[in-house]
């Protein structure tokens, strides 16, 4: 069976460029530096439920 979808979204134009499988064990949402291309520049994207 497959995992339950979150994307992860742009902090800086709130793009929601990833998608990642959700993992219960993580307490906290994750927070990880990617590239953006609608900004086109690393951007720290946050994970949303």
């Amino acid at each position: 069976m497959a995992g339950k979808k979150v994307a992860l979204a742009c902090t800086v134009c709130g793009s929601r460029n990833y998608t990642i499988t959700e993992n219960a064990q993580r307490a906290e949402r994750l927070e990880v530096r990617k590239f953006c291309k609608h900004c086109g520049k690393h951007t720290l994207h946050k994970e949303t439920r």
